[in-house]
């Protein structure tokens, strides 16, 4: 069988049905004459390639209401980047609302020719975001890990997104190999006294952009599912104050640390409140809105990529 006698596979025809409505601006009704389907057929092949990620859609047109929340959250927390993307609507994924205006952040630091030291946070978000972006050559940068790449397990942490990124940039990466949250204070001890490990984290403490998640601490917070922390520890978390973390550093409503670094076993690197260096946070989602609220008052973050809806009220929250 010759290359062109080959059958189109399932995902070849999912694109091409994607490219057509999304690019070409045909109608399904165009998209099944097209391909020869039913318009049912042509409607599933076009959702199928949103599905898995075939086609991404960016608006480059801005919207009068997202630009006058990114001025109020700037005004209100004295940010110096904040990025609004339109809402899906009540009920949708938040993630794929925010994913590629992040993606374009993060891109926008990729393009720049001087070097710069990026440093990724994990989770559902920048994983998100890594997804959304385009294939670019950056080998002047340097990518690295805010938080370790280890779940309780032994196994790699599911949400690390530092070797997605580098595969899609070409450029220098590195991992931090310890746990997420080291069993004890002498375990953590052990990995950071370990000369690569420490050589990480020294690069992403002084990073010179840094991008990261925004974790709610409420009863189903994702140090708890992800197994990082019992509920006990939870339990005593919220009983302290605990609204959000980032790089698995928890923090009250006003934006303050509730761990020492002298006391910690999270092998997330700190970052400092008010950086004078680009720190944003990549979130959306109605339960987010009192951790991404708390992190933008004590100064923790910088700037802000959220959607339409998590800005509002973040704007109302008090």
């Amino acid at each position: 069988m010759t290359l062109h006698d080959a059958e189109p596979s399932q995902s070849d025809d999912a694109a091409r049905a994607g490219w057509l409505y999304y690019v070409a601006g045909m109608t399904q009704d165009q998209i099944a004459r097209e391909l020869g389907v039913s318009r049912q057929r042509a409607q599933r092949l076009v959702s199928r390639a949103m599905a898995e990620g075939l086609i991404h859609v960016r608006i480059e047109h801005p919207i009068a209401a997202c630009l006058e929340l990114e001025q109020a959250l700037s005004d209100r927390f004295g940010l110096i980047r904040a990025r609004v993307a339109p809402g899906l609507g009540p009920g949708a994924d938040a993630v794929r609302a925010i994913a590629p205006s992040a993606a374009q952040e993060l891109e926008r630091f990729l393009s720049m020719p001087d070097p710069l030291v990026i440093a990724l946070g994990t989770g559902r978000a920048l994983r998100g975001m890594v997804d959304a972006m385009t294939t670019m050559d950056a080998p002047q940068h340097s990518l690295v890990s805010m938080i370790g790449n280890i779940a309780p397990d032994g196994s790699a942490s599911f949400f690390d997104v530092i070797m997605r990124i580098a595969d899609k940039v070409r450029a220098p990466h590195y991992p931090m190999p310890m746990p997420v949250i080291s069993s004890t204070l002498q375990e953590f001890a052990a990995f950071t006294a370990l000369a690569p490990i420490a050589r990480v984290r020294e690069l992403a403490t002084r990073a010179d952009v840094v991008f990261v998640g925004v974790g709610q601490m409420g009863d189903d917070a994702p140090l708890l599912a992800d197994g990082f922390i019992t509920r006990a520890e939870l339990t005593s978390l919220q009983a302290r104050g605990a609204v959000g973390e980032v790089a698995g550093w928890v923090f009250d409503a006003e934006g303050t640390y509730l761990e020492k670094p002298e006391s910690t076993r999270n092998g997330g690197v700190r970052i400092a409140p008010h950086l004078p260096r680009p720190a944003i946070g990549v979130a959306a989602g109605q339960s987010k809105v009192p951790a991404i609220h708390a992190a933008l008052k004590g100064g923790l973050l910088n700037g802000i990529v959220t959607d339409e809806a998590s800005a509002r009220a973040i704007l109302l929250h008090r």
